[in-house]
């Protein structure tokens, strides 16, 4: 049984910076691949990192956002900086039941937390 909690999202002004947080209650924390993916309303679930033992962010925020995970108390981050109104979305915390990612598809991966809110605006 996977359970995922996100928290840490909220209303920041541009340029600010936000962690989002991801408990998760699962066996396999430490080997499967999870990811963090985001969705606005109309739109596809947009995925922006991953891990699978080393880390994978996609290019349209290489360089504000990072990805890591603390494997003793099971929470894997997102870290964004230089936030902007386009990174407004749910963010959604993901595990793709599986050593390597392999894919970065939201199809790929099989449980999926509640969501956190950002919101950047001025």
């Amino acid at each position: 049984q996977v359970e995922l909690v996100e928290s840490g999202g909220g209303s920041v002004q541009p340029g600010g910076s936000l962690r989002l947080s991801c408990e998760a209650s699962m066996a396999s924390f430490s080997v499967d691949c999870m990811g963090w993916f985001r969705q606005v309303p109309g739109k596809k679930r947009e995925g922006v990192a991953w891990f699978d033992g080393r880390p994978s962010i996609a290019d349209s925020v290489k360089g504000r956002f990072s990805i890591s995970k603390d494997h003793v108390r099971k929470i894997l981050y997102l870290q964004i900086f230089d936030l902007r109104p386009e990174d407004s979305a749910m963010y959604y915390c993901a595990v793709r039941p599986t050593h390597w990612c392999q894919t970065h598809d939201a199809s790929d991966f099989k449980y999926w937390g509640q969501g956190t809110q950002v919101t950047v605006s001025s």
